[in-house]
């Protein structure tokens, strides 16, 4: 039996790529693949959610049936060219919630704490003349979370154990035990964190503006564990530079992994590298996951996660 052709975007850990190469023709794109050639045999193209698929490899394969992406994000990928194209478009959502509310928990409190500046003053002998300085507390504050999907909900759930009033923005109000406050300037008016949950689309780009960083003020933080156009980094930037907010913790940055020099020498920020899910067993979860799609679509079967649009 013929396997299905597929164009792979981004590289895999061989865990992953072993299981995709057994069922798959596979063509890599960085092995400079003859686009006319294998263009029109491309029936499923594998990407993560950062890469997505530019419009124009979508267009060079007529034949295209589906996109399968490793990771939560579709931001980059032009779901209205696959809807006219009736290209399907899967991502993995539901395992790596728990890693990626993790570490937006972790870097707040890194933030709050001054982890990072406490590990570097015990390390460099300075805890012998000096102690470090007081900090925030981070227990009791009040939280909001800004898109209270399955990440923001486990971050809610999180919160909850550290005695946090939270509250949230959403397109509406949840069965949840938290307040809903529907604008994010008034959210951000009632939170000393807020932490950044959304999905990446053309309605929130930029949804932490000027604006909210004002209402978040200067005893404020902001956490971004979602995607980076979320955030209107310039603004972030001056915001952090004058000291208007207390600081920011971010997983994710524009232009990434080229960051804004700018964020170098602040000295009220965590910085990461967009490593949300990066955890073995989440990793490994969303390439079962992506494959899983794949083999339900090739088999005429519903994909396990698809993407509505």
């Amino acid at each position: 039996m013929t396997k299905p052709q597929l164009l792979q975007i981004t590289r895999y850990s061989d865990w992953d790529q072993a299981p995709l190469d057994l069922a798959f023709q596979v063509h890599q794109i960085w092995n400079n693949p003859d686009l006319a050639e294998i263009g029109p045999q491309i029936r499923a193209i594998a990407t993560s959610g950062g890469a997505g698929v530019a419009s124009a490899l979508i267009e060079a394969c007529p034949k295209l049936e589906l996109i399968a992406i490793n990771g939560v994000g579709y931001d980059a990928i032009d779901l209205g060219l696959c809807k006219a194209r009736g290209v399907k478009v899967s991502n993995t959502p539901g395992v790596l919630d728990g890693d990626c509310a993790d570490l937006a928990v972790g870097m707040a409190l890194a933030l709050a704490r001054a982890i990072p500046e406490a590990d570097a003053h015990a390390r460099s002998g300075a805890w012998a003349s000096a102690s470090f300085p007081l900090q925030r507390r981070f227990f009791g504050a009040r939280a909001g979370i800004l898109g209270l999907g399955r990440i923001g909900m486990e971050i809610a759930r999180r919160l909850e154990g550290f005695g946090m009033d939270i509250a949230y923005s959403a397109r509406s109000a949840k069965a949840v035990p938290y307040r809903f406050i529907p604008d994010p300037v008034a959210l951000a008016e009632q939170s000393d964190f807020l932490f950044v949950a959304t999905l990446a689309n053309a309605e929130t780009r930029h949804i932490v503006n000027a604006e909210v960083l004002r209402a978040l003020g200067p005893k404020g933080a902001v956490i971004n564990i979602s995607r980076a156009a979320n955030i209107d980094e310039n603004a972030l930037l001056d915001a952090l530079e004058s000291q208007s907010i207390a600081g920011a913790a971010l997983d994710v940055f524009e232009g990434e992994p080229a960051i804004n020099p700018r964020f170098a020498p602040l000295k009220n920020v965590v910085l990461q590298p967009h490593q949300g899910s990066a955890t073995e067993a989440t990793r490994r979860a969303m390439g079962k996951l992506q494959r899983d799609n794949l083999t339900a679509h090739f088999a005429g079967k519903p994909l396990l996660t698809p993407v509505d649009f």
